[in-house]
């Protein structure tokens, strides 16, 4: 799998006693669980940065078309989501 670094992390004692408990019953290692915690973690934080990676809807700065000048946003919004 590669290289392996040796670090000393500090956890609380309640959590290791857990993670000791799965590991135990997963027959696994501490180490394991923390490198998968550790993946899913920078995994999802991948993830979430690709969702919020959106490009904003920019108009031309005239505003609604004559059809909606004079809605309001319930109105707007009722129209937007109108058969879904």
């Amino acid at each position: 799998m590669g290289t392996h670094m040796k670090t000393t992390i500090e956890i609380a004692d309640d959590l290791f006693e857990r993670v000791r408990r799965v590991a135990r019953e997963r027959k696994t290692t501490v180490r394991a669980l923390t490198e998968q915690g550790l993946r899913l973690v920078l995994q999802a934080k991948v993830k979430a940065s690709k969702l919020r990676a959106w490009k904003p809807v920019i108009m031309d700065g005239t505003g609604p078309t004559d059809e909606f000048k004079d809605w309001n946003w319930e109105k707007l919004r009722d129209e937007i989501y109108r058969g879904l």
